[in-house]
């Protein structure tokens, strides 16, 4: 054994990390200790291995996933100087992404603190429900996978392929699964009289959302909770009708007709 080796505690100090971490990041494959003494099994590290160490460290704080890690360790992901660089010369383009995924979380905590302070401010909402009877219509259909998290992104995505087949007096309707699993489609369609897909009619219970489109699914529980008074049964997918143009009308004031089909409705 060198002498210029750590043992796991004291480099564990010197990294800023526990002694149970670093022998995560040895079974990982992730940080592999200079020396092992064969019979006590006893990890030892030299200090110039305090920079991965380091690094290993500051990424899982950021919530850096531990494959990107080993990306950014194996192909020197950051420059000299701390600069990333590019996907060709190591794990840049994956520390770019997981940095558009952390960041892409936090809008999503934003969206639901904002959703939280109005149910504090105004309590669980009363929505005006009334059934409405739709009839089939002809559309165009854009779909993209998605999650719960992703919902905004798949939407503007549907509504960014469907806006060149619209006509000036064209309505954009969203379609949501009722059942949210893991991973879905969201849907988006618009009527056109050469559409090539139909939305199915029916009778539908309906309340108008007033407000941004992040705070839609309020009404979405006011109608489901309608649902539970009278005893109906709902079917899916949840139709959002957009009303006006979000480019035009302040958040606020935007206006969005909520429906759900009464499954059990003769």
């Amino acid at each position: 054994m060198s002498n210029d080796l750590l043992p796991i505690g004291r480099f564990a100090r010197l990294c800023r990390l526990s002694v149970k971490q670093l022998r995560h990041y040895d079974d990982l494959g992730l940080l592999a200790p200079a020396w092992t003494d064969p019979a006590s099994g006893y990890r030892y590290y030299r200090p110039g291995q305090a920079r991965d160490a380091l690094m290993i460290g500051l990424l899982r704080a950021m919530d850096v996933p531990l494959p990107v890690v080993a990306r950014v360790l194996s192909g020197g992901g950051v420059g000299s100087g701390g600069s990333v660089l590019s996907g060709a010369e190591g794990g840049g383009d994956q520390l770019k992404a997981a940095r558009d995924r952390i960041e892409a979380d936090v809008a999503r905590r934003q969206r639901g603190l904002r959703l939280l302070d109005r149910v504090l401010a105004e309590g669980l909402p009363e929505s005006t429900v009334s059934i409405v009877r739709e009839p089939p219509r002809r559309v165009f259909t854009a779909r993209e996978p998605a999650t719960p998290e992703t919902i905004p992104d798949a939407t503007a995505a549907c509504v960014a392929r469907l806006l060149p087949r619209m006509s000036p007096d064209g309505v954009l309707v969203g379609l949501f699964p009722l059942d949210m699993e893991e991973e879905f489609d969201v849907r988006v369609v618009v009527q056109a009289a050469d559409g090539d897909d139909v939305l199915p009619g029916g009778s539908f219970a309906g309340a108008v959302h007033v407000g941004p489109y992040e705070e839609i699914p309020l009404t979405v529980h006011g109608v489901l909770a309608w649902f539970g008074d009278y005893g109906h049964t709902p079917a899916g997918p949840v139709r959002e009708v957009y009303l006006n143009d979000p480019a035009t009308t302040p958040p606020e004031r935007l206006e969005t007709q909520v429906l759900i089909r009464v499954e059990d409705d003769r």
